[in-house]
């Protein structure tokens, strides 16, 4: 016989799916809600910048591999050049910055470079 197993968010006891974990939609949206409750406010805020500057990017590249844009185009869309999750230097000396997969390389002109790696 298999242990009684509870709500995760109220403790009631289960009823139904081997793998239900629980009671109903209120419980599921509470527990998960008070999962991400204790992350600080800045790090929320770096998450959500970060977040846009993926979308902006994405956006803007489109389904092309690689694609140049005039730097202010990004600002007016929102982008923040401050937060980028990495940097990639290649053997020319070039200096990709990364939100994730998507990367951007400021140009001469105040020109940007938009591309994607897989």
């Amino acid at each position: 016989m298999m242990p009684e197993k509870q709500c995760l968010s109220c403790n009631k006891k289960l009823k139904g799916r081997i793998d239900k974990k629980f009671c109903d939609d209120y419980c599921r949206n509470n527990y998960n809600n008070r999962q991400g409750a204790d992350v600080p406010a800045v790090v929320k805020n770096i998450l959500q910048a970060l977040k846009r500057n993926r979308k902006i990017l994405a956006d803007f590249l489109g389904a092309e591999e690689m694609v140049k844009h005039p730097k202010v185009k990004l600002l007016d869309a929102g982008f923040n050049f401050t937060y980028h999750t990495h940097v990639y230097t290649n053997k020319k000396g070039n200096m990709y910055h990364f939100v994730f997969e998507m990367g951007y390389l400021l140009l001469e002109g105040d020109w940007v470079l938009i591309v994607k790696r897989e």
